[in-house]
């Protein structure tokens, strides 16, 4: 058995010791989107500085705790705030929850972050469900040996995002009168936000978006057989005409604003999966 795998059953093992339990359902909460736990009905908290292998968030805005409850009338475990790559994390690492929630029993995956704007029809405050991704400007999650009994050595990345998921999200979205929008998030590694060339260059490659964060959680999730959702906050707009720069507190203020329509939304499509 490889380091990893050991790893990850020794993970579980201690999880399990705590919990008793399961969900199917895993959620991912971005910057300034940790409120989101308020409507959780929490069972059970602990911090990812107690679980064996597991990272520990430096990130503001991430409270560093695996919690354990109930949303929408279902069972989910939620990462209240996530790893990223620029923290000086593996890309493995940065993925190691996500495997170790598939290990736990967990089949479907709610990702949220917030995101740069690089359409220009998108807002500050807008929401954009995730239909798809490009992953070119970070680092691949499975690169290095293949563990097989996670998944296959070439997983189909044809629907990184479940087309089944995005209805719902839409229809749920339409009931109670909020606008969203569906688009492309790029990834990039971050922590510099980008600079006004790179915004262009993603918007002529088809990017709707940008961030440093969830598509290696994607890839890791569909490696393993997991069902993903995405979504982002639309928390500054990169392509502008004014002289301003951006600042991870306006990040922050624009997410929590936010975060009540994202809210409704995640507790609904958790309601009817």
């Amino acid at each position: 058995m490889s380091d990893l795998l050991v790893q990850l059953k020794e993970t579980v093992a201690f999880i399990r010791s705590k919990i008793t339990t399961n969900a199917s359902i895993g959620i991912i909460l971005g910057s300034g989107l940790g409120n989101l736990t308020e409507e959780i009905i929490v069972e059970a908290s602990i911090p990812y500085a107690e679980i064996p292998h597991f990272p520990v968030s430096t990130v503001k805005g991430h409270s560093g705790k695996l919690l354990f409850g109930e949303l929408g009338g279902k069972k989910v475990i939620v990462m209240g705030g996530r790893f990223h790559f620029y923290e000086g994390y593996t890309a493995q690492q940065v993925v190691y929850p996500i495997r170790t929630m598939r290990l736990l029993g967990v089949e479907t995956l709610l990702l949220s972050n917030a995101a740069g704007g690089v359409n220009p029809q998108y807002q500050v405050g807008d929401l954009m469900l995730i239909n798809d991704h490009i992953s070119f400007f970070t680092e691949n999650p499975l690169i290095g040996k293949n563990e097989d009994e996670l998944g296959t050595r070439f997983p189909d990345m044809s629907e990184p995002y479940s087309k089944e998921l995005i209805r719902k999200a839409l229809h749920i979205a339409s009931k109670n009168g909020l606008t969203v929008h569906e688009g492309v998030y790029t990834a990039v590694t971050g922590p510099t936000f980008e600079t006004r060339a790179e915004y262009k260059l993603i918007k002529v490659l088809g990017g709707d978006v940008v961030g440093m964060s969830t598509v290696q959680e994607t890839i890791a999730a569909l490696h393993c057989g997991m069902k993903v959702f995405g979504a982002s906050v639309i928390t500054d707009v990169g392509i502008r005409e004014e002289e301003n720069i951006i600042t991870h507190e306006e990040v922050l203020q624009a997410a929590k604003e936010a975060e009540p329509k994202l809210a409704l939304i995640f507790r609904e499509l958790v309601r009817s999966i």
